[in-house]
């Protein structure tokens, strides 16, 4: 039973540890599943603040934003799944979709093409999960394939 204890309380650390880590605590509810795609089953929250963005073009990251959080405010495309656009169109400044910071300036795409949305809502649903750490081949190899 000991073991057991000592196995809960480290993975409770472990994953408090990622969620800080991650940038975005609102999309690490309890009791939501660990991947975007699971998580698409509209959840109640609290009114989002007023948009960030300037004449439609870009949104300056707040503290516990996420690409999937922003991307699914009306303002920016009111579709969770739409967030690989984003970090295509700042590749450039963001290395790893799971690690955003607070006060980062984002381009937002308005242009994208019907192909280049259908191929990041089909990236964001079979990415896997968010993790902190090295950088998903899945979207470097996104990057790739979207230039």
């Amino acid at each position: 039973m000991t073991s057991f204890k000592q196995t809960a309380k480290l993975l409770g650390i472990g994953l408090a540890v990622v969620v800080i880590a991650s940038g975005c605590a609102s999309a690490k509810r309890a009791g939501q599943a660990a991947t975007p795609a699971a998580a698409a089953a509209p959840t109640a929250r609290a009114p989002a603040a007023a948009p960030k963005t300037k004449a439609g073009e870009s949104y300056t990251v707040a503290r516990g934003d996420c690409l999937w959080c922003i991307s699914e405010q009306p303002s920016i495309y009111g579709n969770p799944f739409k967030w690989p656009l984003i970090f295509k169109a700042n590749k450039n400044q963001i290395q790893d979709a799971d690690l955003i910071y607070p006060g980062q300036k984002l381009s937002i795409d308005r242009n994208a093409s019907a192909a280049a949305i259908d191929a990041a809502i089909k990236h964001a649903k079979t990415r896997g999960a968010w993790s902190v750490g090295p950088v998903e081949a899945t979207d470097t190899a996104y990057l790739a394939r979207s230039r």
